[in-house]
């Protein structure tokens, strides 16, 4: 398994299929947004499949294939079943907004895919069509009904919290953990992409989170949903479900990261701060061979940074110039 230069074990792969997405929400794209790769500079289903190969022959073990939204990628379940027959990838999981997944979710189960993270910022119709611009909320609860008839466990919902936004919501979405297994996790807002989003006043910090989802039982390593991110896991009393805390400013998790990201250019990036990779795609595609591109991925896992510069730029609010669907999300 690769090791960084900060002794961290590498064991993880996000893998962006695609940058388009059917959404334009408020924190991550503008409404007008079209700037996407055009079809011949993504990665084929064969590239994506050899470089994974490369991974996994390093110890890479778990593959998470996202977006932009990966389920407008045609032939997707495809793409999942080549990755979970890959040796030595142990799982294969999925993040998607959820407006296309119920009538996949059970061919991408027998595909081999094993869990699903379903990014839900409200569960009232109007104020989704207000932070999506696009898209209806009953097809992503289909989505996640049918996720969860399919088998896919756990299920967790990702929620963006910030205020003016949805932080009143904190409470309600608590409270679908109570009689459904579903995973919540609150996420802190990042100044991601150049939207105009984000600012400190609508950044909703950990403790507050933390204070309008409770009572709140802190959860041991062996009553946490499976998963390999750097969420802090709660349950209300009496719960079947989880709740989970992601706060990359107020409680950095920098120094347990386990993971890279591969864009759907096929660029190698350390760092879901980076502004900058390595191209594998113009490597694959010149015929360099298995073994240099290994040592291309060794040298950016050797070369990740100790830590993102997400609380720098936010004091200055600067975003990261890279929009969250060209870095794998």
């Amino acid at each position: 398994m690769p090791v960084d230069s900060f002794n961290r074990r590498i064991d993880y792969l996000r893998l962006s299929a695609t940058d388009r997405c059917n959404l334009r929400c408020l924190y991550c794209l503008p409404e007008f947004y079209a700037r996407f790769a055009p079809a011949e500079e993504l990665l084929s289903h064969l590239e994506i499949e050899e470089l994974a190969a490369c991974f996994a022959e390093l110890g890479v073990s778990k593959i998470r294939v996202t977006g932009g939204e990966p389920l407008v990628r045609p032939a997707i379940a495809d793409l999942i079943g080549r990755l979970a027959k890959l040796r030595g990838v142990s799982e294969v999981s999925l993040s998607t907004n959820g407006i296309l997944l119920a009538p996949l979710a059970r061919e991408l189960a027998q595909a081999g895919l094993k869990r699903v993270n379903i990014s839900l910022d409200t569960l009232r119709p109007e104020r989704f069509r207000q932070i999506t611009r696009f898209g209806k909320l009953a097809a992503v609860l289909e989505g996640v009904e049918a996720a969860l008839k399919a088998g896919l466990n756990p299920v967790k919902l990702n929620v963006v919290v910030a205020r003016g936004m949805n932080a009143d919501e904190i409470g309600e979405f608590v409270e679908l953990t109570r009689s459904l297994p579903l995973h919540v996790r609150f996420i802190e807002l990042m100044p991601m992409g150049e939207t105009g989003f984000f600012s400190e006043e609508r950044r909703v910090p950990l403790q507050e989170m933390m204070e309008r989802a409770a009572p709140l039982r802190a959860l041991g390593p062996d009553e946490r949903p499976v998963g390999h991110g750097p969420a802090r896991y709660y349950r209300r009393p009496g719960a079947q479900g989880t709740v989970g805390f992601i706060s990359p400013l107020s409680c950095g998790f920098c120094s347990a990261c386990n993971r890279v990201r591969l864009t759907a250019r096929g660029v190698l990036v350390p760092c879901l701060d980076a502004s900058e990779g390595t191209d594998l795609r113009q490597a694959l595609r010149d015929k360099a061979g298995r073994a240099h591109l290994q040592k291309l991925i060794l040298s950016v896992i050797e070369n990740k940074p100790r830590r993102h510069s997400m609380l720098e730029r936010a004091a200055g609010l600067s975003p990261n110039p890279r929009f969250m669907c060209q870095i794998g999300g």
